[in-house]
């Protein structure tokens, strides 16, 4: 799990200041401070990196409050590809 900093100090979820929640596919990060959508996409893309799937999987914004992830279209560009040659 990554280190979420609140408040200007890493690992501060203590409190029930952050909590993340888990249902078959989908996460929930509830905040009762101030907790910026940017920093979280920050922290995914670092996780994506770190185990090495930042290659398959992309952070896209669905909605005003929230991400998902979704694969690249490598299929698709490689198909497109070969039409041109």
């Amino acid at each position: 799990m990554p280190i979420f900093r609140v408040n200007g100090k890493a690992g501060n979820l203590g409190g029930g200041v952050v909590t993340i929640e888990r249902s078959k596919s989908k996460i929930t990060v509830t905040s009762e401070v101030p907790f910026s959508k940017r920093y979280l996409k920050y922290l995914t893309k670092k996780y994506l990196k770190k185990n090495n799937l930042r290659d398959w999987l992309r952070v896209v914004a669905n909605s005003k409050e929230s991400y998902e992830l979704r694969y690249f279209q490598i299929n698709q560009d490689e198909e497109e590809e070969e039409e041109e040659d």
